[in-house]
């Protein structure tokens, strides 16, 4: 019963149901190690802040970093990309999914004609 779960090929043989095996025997040593936890959490302020060394947590305002200012150079480099696709950018799964199956074919089409 073993073999035919066993996909032979040039470099060695896979069993699915190793590794189904593998992963639930995972799953419990995995399981035991998070028994043997804390079963209580201290859920005050002060053992939810992050510790910075002695220092106070600055204001979020004081430490954001801004999108804009993190991604300044791809959106630079990019920009003239981003121009020519932004039209095409709807916000519409549909409009995706249809540009996906015709990019698909195409490279289908590609592959086929020069094989």
């Amino acid at each position: 019963m073993i073999e035919s779960f066993t996909l032979t090929t040039g470099f060695g043989a896979w069993n699915a149901l190793f590794w189904v095996i593998a992963f639930v025997i995972a799953f419990i040593i995995g399981w035991l190690i998070w028994l043997r936890g804390e079963k209580v959490y201290d859920t005050s302020k002060g053992s939810t802040a992050p510790f910075l060394s002695g220092i106070a947590e600055p204001d979020k305002k004081e430490v954001h970093i801004r999108a804009g200012n993190l991604y300044w150079g791809y959106n630079d480099a990019l920009s003239g990309y981003y121009k020519f696709v932004k039209p095409f950018h709807t916000g519409n799964l549909s409009d995706y999914f249809l540009a996906y199956l015709l990019v698909t074919a195409i490279v289908l089409i590609v592959v086929v004609v020069l094989k």
